[in-house]
């Protein structure tokens, strides 16, 4: 198990630091990453996976448990995706906080995570890079 888990987060790190090295990436929508990973592991999937319950990340985990069989390109895309999706969902727990300033210069009277989300959409003084990234990366813009 260590091994497999090891393969995977090599994987992740690996597609995590090329994102970075060039500055924080946009991140993969979730209907983006099930066509992505469809596309470069359907045939892992239909081969390893068959007649499984895919939901609530059963597909990486059989395509983990089966990961010294699994394409190299599956395991690539697999790794990327997930650094991804960790991003995205890592960007919309942060925005709010990220965006502090911003929600409070522009946004001050709004209530409602939603409004003060659409605020800051509409807002077109928002300068603030931090915030403007997060909000791109949490797939909200």
């Amino acid at each position: 198990m260590t091994k497999r888990v090891g393969i995977f987060a090599g994987t992740a790190l690996a597609a995590f630091l090329s994102m970075t090295a060039v500055g924080r990436a946009d991140t993969i929508s979730y209907a983006d990453a099930v066509t992505t990973i469809a596309k470069e592991c359907g045939s892992d999937i239909k081969k390893f996976c068959n007649g499984q319950n895919l939901g609530n990340g059963r597909i990486q985990a059989c395509l983990e448990k089966n990961a010294s069989k699994v394409s190299p390109s599956c395991t690539s895309t697999l790794g990327s995706v997930m650094t991804s999706i960790a991003q995205r969902q890592e960007a919309q727990e942060s925005v709010f906080k990220v965006c502090q300033h911003d929600i409070s210069q522009y946004c001050n009277s709004v209530k409602g995570d939603g409004n003060i989300l659409a605020c800051l959409l509409e807002t077109k003084r928002v300068d603030n890079k931090e915030c403007n990234q997060a909000i791109t990366d949490a797939g909200w813009r």
